[in-house]
């Protein structure tokens, strides 16, 4: 398994040998987000700004006004809160093109504790208009979906992580970015999941599996603009759907799906996330037993949803 940071800092060093059109700025932490590893290979295209987000982000404003593509890494709590009113009206009010990349998310930080793990970061960017929010499942997604990001023409808000994750993808994997991907079949439920939860989703459909109970599971990855016909399809086919995300519940991707099919096709929901509680220190698989984020609580929440459904 390798580190979604580390996954993130070697993407961007190998795509700095393939193309001079971005620059890197770091808050500080480039220990803590990966860019070191940019940092090393390319120190004239690494800008440090000390912590001071409110300034790099506006400065990232200013450079993207001049054709040059900014990165910009820190924490997500600072990414989302401390920085807010600059990636909103310097970068997504007159549409910058800036890459947002926020690490430290949710109770996968573990040690570093409550007040840098980012519960409320989707929620944040989801109602920014004008800026997208991307939350790759692996580090193989995290390398795919880069040149994407950096070929479009919208600000982004892209979640990369922090601790290690297994494979769901393979190396070779082609992705249609922009679209939820299936990652296992079933037509009793649907299990909706993004970041660190959909591996945990495709154990739970595994297991479940065995037990008679047929589970289709969607990585969505892109949360905004989100695949609202993927969505919708799977609550149509299946008729009953749980959300995982290591995320406060309100506003994420609970919150996402629930709008689309309350105005689509209604059916029973469940979501799978962070009760509207702060974390605390602690390792990252102790935190998601105790506030309810493993395989397990996924696969009681898919009961529960099936007793719903009837």
């Amino acid at each position: 398994m390798e580190n979604m940071r580390d996954a993130f800092g070697k993407a961007l060093t190998r795509l700095a040998g393939q193309r001079d059109d971005f620059v890197v700025l770091d808050a500080d932490v480039a220990g803590g987000t990966g860019t070191h590893h940019f940092r090393a290979a390319y120190p004239d295209r690494f800008i440090q700004c000390a912590i001071a987000e409110q300034n790099m982000f506006s400065m990232a404003a200013g450079l993207a006004s001049t054709g040059v593509i900014p990165i910009v890494t820190c924490y997500g709590v600072f990414a989302s809160m401390r920085a807010l009113e600059q990636a909103r009206n310097s970068i997504a009010y007159p549409g910058f093109k800036v890459i947002i990349a926020a690490s430290h998310l949710g109770l996968d930080v573990g040690p570093d504790g409550a007040t840098h793990q980012a519960l409320e970061d989707i929620a944040i960017y989801r109602a920014v208009p004008g800026i997208q929010v991307v939350s790759p499942a692996d580090p193989h997604e995290l390398a795919s979906v880069l040149p994407r990001l950096l070929d479009g023409d919208s600000p982004v808000y892209l979640r990369t992580g922090r601790s290690p994750l297994p494979d769901v993808f393979a190396p070779d994997t082609a992705f249609d970015h922009g679209r939820a991907q299936v990652l296992h079949e079933g037509r009793d439920t649907a299990i909706l999941a993004v970041g660190v939860m959909v591996h945990r989703a495709v154990a739970a459909a595994r297991r479940l599996q065995d037990e008679g109970v047929g589970c289709r599971v969607l990585n969505m990855s892109w949360l905004k603009p989100m695949d609202e016909a993927a969505v919708l399809a799977a609550a149509r086919e299946t008729g009953a759907l749980v959300t995982c995300e290591d995320h406060n519940k309100y506003g994420g991707l609970g919150g996402a799906v629930a709008e689309i099919v309350g105005e689509g096709h209604p059916v029973p929901l469940r979501r799978v996330a962070i009760q509207d509680v702060y974390g605390e220190s602690g390792d990252p698989d102790d935190l998601a037993a105790k506030y309810g984020l493993t395989t397990d609580h996924i696969m009681a929440a898919v009961r529960a949803v099936l007793r719903r459904k009837g």
